[in-house]
C-alpha cells in the first residue's frame, strides 16, 4: 500500500525524471559524463544561448544531477550523479530492443503481402 512516505519517494524519483526529460538536458548530461564544462562552451555546443544554457543546467543542478563550481570569471558544470549513465544504457538498450521489434513487425508485414500476391 501506498504510504506518505512511499508517495514522497516517488514523488522525488519523478522530479528527477522531470529533470532528465528534455534532449538538451540529455545531451549536457552526456557531454558532463565526459568532462567539466563551463556554461559557454555548453551553449555552443547546445547551438543556444547562455541563458536557456544555464536554465537547463539549473533544472539539472536542483535534481541533484549536475553541480558547479566556479573558476576565475567561468562557472564549470559537472555530473554530481554519474549513476545516471547506467540509466542511459539501459535506455539504449530499450530502444535497440524496440527497433529490432517494429523491423521485425515490418518484416513479417512485407513477407504476408509478398505471399497475398
Amino acid at each position: 500500500m501506498m504510504n506518505d512516505r512511499t508517495r514522497a519517494m516517488f514523488r522525488l524519483r519523478a522530479d528527477i525524471f522531470k529533470a532528465l526529460a528534455h534532449p538538451t538536458r540529455l545531451f549536457i548530461v552526456d557531454q558532463l559524463s565526459r568532462q567539466s564544462r563551463c556554461v559557454c562552451e555548453l551553449a555552443e555546443m547546445v547551438g543556444a544561448d547562455i541563458s536557456t544554457v544555464s536554465k537547463h543546467l539549473s533544472v539539472l543542478k536542483s535534481a541533484g544531477i549536475a553541480e558547479d563550481e566556479k573558476k576565475g570569471l567561468s562557472v564549470y558544470y559537472t555530473l554530481k550523479a554519474p549513476c545516471v549513465m547506467n540509466f542511459f544504457a539501459c535506455l539504449e538498450t530499450l530502444i535497440k530492443s524496440s527497433l529490432e521489434n517494429r523491423l521485425n513487425l515490418l518484416e513479417q508485414g512485407s513477407a504476408t503481402h509478398e505471399l497475398e500476391k
